[in-house]
């Protein structure tokens, strides 16, 4: 199964980074074929119809691919101010954006739809960023994805972590592995034969 996984932060030292470094590793280690995706690593600007209107940037268009082609994603988000980031938002606006020239991506939803998503976060936090999960839910619905049950919020983040980037707390762990499985479960039984 093909698994994307990516955090919705560029902040050097994210702790949603980190724990999307961690789950492409446990996801590898199950036997998933995992792209663990760098947002920072795509010139994507803030989203504008004007700016759409003179053509998709190209990296926005290799974001649109790369979704499109991994039948389960996870997705790792911080939480600002009780919700996920700007930067979340706008990567799954451009990457929901049809391109109206164009007769394969003119689709809104070809990059997200029946996509498995599972929703983990980390915040220093106790609630882990439990609260900006509940806010990307509702936008991963309307995108046509079908969510996981089952998520973890990792709080307390700052502490979480061993100096080699792996969980402390077996609790923990066992939380995140029954995402990743619950997601590669039900993106098996969700996509289409090929």
């Amino acid at each position: 199964m093909k698994l994307l996984v990516f955090a919705g932060s560029t902040r050097q030292n994210s702790w949603n980074r980190k724990l999307a470094r961690l789950v492409a590793e446990m996801a590898r280690a199950g036997g998933a074929q995992v792209t663990h995706l760098e947002l920072g690593d795509f010139e994507v600007p803030m989203y504008n119809a004007d700016l759409e209107a003179r053509g998709t940037p190209a990296d926005v268009m290799r974001l649109k691919q790369i979704t499109y082609e991994h039948p389960a994603w996870i997705i790792c988000t911080p939480e600002y101010n009780a919700s996920y980031p700007a930067l979340l938002k706008n990567t799954l606006d451009w990457i929901s954006s049809p391109v109206r020239s164009d007769p394969v991506w003119n689709d809104d939803f070809r990059s997200t739809r029946g996509k498995v998503v599972g929703v983990l976060s980390a915040s220093p936090g106790a609630l882990g960023g439990l609260r900006s999960q509940s806010h990307l839910v509702p936008l991963l619905l309307n995108l046509h994805c079908w969510v996981a049950p089952k998520n973890f919020a990792l709080g307390r983040a700052a502490d979480a972590f061993d100096a080699q980037g792996a969980l402390v707390a077996d609790a923990a762990k066992k939380n995140v592995q029954a995402v990743i499985d619950q997601v590669l479960w039900a993106a098996e039984r969700l996509s289409p034969a090929t």
